[in-house]
């Protein structure tokens, strides 16, 4: 005889929201105060109480970054010594915060410390499971002793060769200009696909002063020019428009590669954590096999990120793109190369956006009247 049994099961089918690491900058450098310590940072931070009253390389940077961040900024500094490896720091703050950007305030002696940083970048990719661009200072000119055309060459020189796609040089020609390229990153005011050379965004606020060279040389247009050139990631300024502006926020990476400006990488990147987490709730699971019926469902389920990511607006009639376009019927791919593997292939569209735009004007001398 058999007896009447009701099993009530709560079913988590992973609809929620995805981690969101994106528009988050760690900063790491030199400060006398909270060494060994990783502060939680926003716009009501106290600067002066967290990073010591005393001025720093560290809280410079961090200032500007506040400056340019908007009000819904936030952001972690991990202060260290003089004589400490900053690559230590960066493994003891991602034991408590996960962060989109990491800053590194200590300028580069070397383009070896382009690679070191790569290296790191990468290590904590294949290790941790976390994608990090790290952008890392460059020196400023020297004043005393530096014309334009020898800082020029000694810039060049940093990144000759360099293949670190991770990695954006930004050299301090203001004293802080990293700490203001973060903050521009990081301004929800545009999206992460967005090129910090959005002029629409605004100005850039709380940029140092105007670097001069040896000669008194008030920095020319022509070396920020040269310098972009060379891969470096610097200001800009529009003749007869007020402000200044930035340029793109350039990567070291080899040339013809996808990932050569961080806009680039970041909307890739923000895909591929959250593919991460729904690949991670069909481990073994029977849902997901080789029938045409599962293919085409999981295709959709692992189509989530990029529907996610294109959702536009339009307003008074403008449309606010998302920030990759619409995924296509072709944008995922499932393929199963034995029994117990799968490999899901997925296309990521960004929109095109201009950076150099051409008007051409003619002059219409055709008679008008009869």
């Amino acid at each position: 005889m058999g007896q009447g049994k009701v099993t009530v099961n709560n079913l988590n089918l992973g609809q929620g929201n995805f981690p969101e690491v994106e528009r988050k900058t760690l900063f790491i450098g030199v400060c006398a105060t909270g060494v060994g310590d990783v502060l939680s940072l926003n716009t009501q931070s106290d600067l002066d109480v967290l990073l010591g009253a005393a001025a720093s390389d560290l809280k410079t940077q961090v200032i500007a970054a506040r400056a340019n961040g908007g009000e819904n900024w936030q952001a972690y500094a991990a202060p260290i010594a003089a004589d400490d490896d900053w690559r230590e720091a960066l493994d003891l703050a991602f034991l408590t915060v996960s962060t989109e950007l990491v800053a590194v305030c200590l300028p580069v002696a070397t383009g070896a410390d382009f690679t070191a940083a790569f290296t790191k970048a990468e290590a904590i990719r294949t290790q941790q499971a976390r994608r990090v661009a790290i952008l890392i200072a460059t020196p400023g000119i020297d004043a005393d002793t530096q014309t334009w055309a020898q800082y020029t060459a000694a810039q060049a020189a940093l990144t000759a060769g360099i293949s670190a796609y991770r990695v954006s040089p930004v050299p301090q020609l203001h004293g802080n200009n990293l700490g203001v390229l973060c903050g521009r990153l990081c301004n929800r005011a545009v999206s992460i696909a967005d090129s910090p050379m959005r002029v629409s965004t605004g100005s850039l606020l709380a940029l140092g002063d105007a670097p001069v060279d040896s000669t008194g040389q008030t920095l020319p247009a022509a070396v920020l020019t040269t310098l972009d050139a060379n891969r470096l990631s610097v200001p800009q300024w529009y003749t007869d428009y007020p402000g200044m502006f930035w340029s793109d926020c350039n990567l070291l990476d080899e040339p013809g590669g996808d990932y050569q400006v961080i806009e680039n990488l970041r909307v890739i990147d923000k895909a591929a954590r959250a593919v991460r987490i729904l690949a991670i709730r069909r481990i073994a699971d029977r849902r997901l096999n080789d029938s045409s019926i599962s293919i085409a469902s999981n295709k959709t389920y692992f189509m989530r990120p990029l529907r996610e990511m294109s959702k536009s607006t339009v307003f008074a009639g403008d449309q606010f793109p998302g920030e990759i376009r619409p995924p296509a019927d072709d944008s995922i791919t499932i393929v199963w190369p034995s029994q117990n593997a799968v490999e899901v292939y997925i296309k990521v569209r960004p929109w095109n956006s201009p950076k150099e735009i051409t008007a051409n004007l003619i002059l219409d001398l055709s008679s008008t009247g009869g």
